[in-house]
């Protein structure tokens, strides 16, 4: 797993978690619920520079070595249903047409504008 996608997972739960403590010590009358809206802000901080240091760190492959995959220079060859590659009988085309001109001096009625 990514380092980034793991501190992804982890930002709520940190969120939680420091919710907790603030709320652990407001109830020790050791700091008020005042110090919380900082304390996030810090969290918040601090994980987002940690993702982008994950992001740093990984390694992606170099420019043109994905693999070609299913593509390979033209639509895909494989069968189109439980018919083979032939399209379904009496199945209506899926071809994108393009939609006819509309005259906009024309009203909603078809009277001038």
């Amino acid at each position: 797993m990514s380092h980034y996608f793991l501190i992804r997972r982890l930002t709520w739960p940190a969120v939680l978690l420091l919710l907790g403590i603030v709320a652990l010590l407001n109830e020790a009358h050791v700091a008020g619920w005042g110090i919380f809206i900082p304390l996030l802000l810090i969290l918040i901080g601090v994980l987002k520079l940690a993702e982008r240091v994950a992001l740093t760190r990984e390694e992606f492959p170099p420019e043109g070595s994905y693999p070609a995959g299913p593509y390979p220079g033209g639509p895909y060859s494989g069968a189109s249903g439980p018919g083979g590659s032939q399209p379904y009988a009496g199945q209506p085309s899926t071809s994108i047409v393009p939609a006819p001109p509309h005259d906009l001096s024309q009203g909603p009625g078809g009277g001038s504008l």
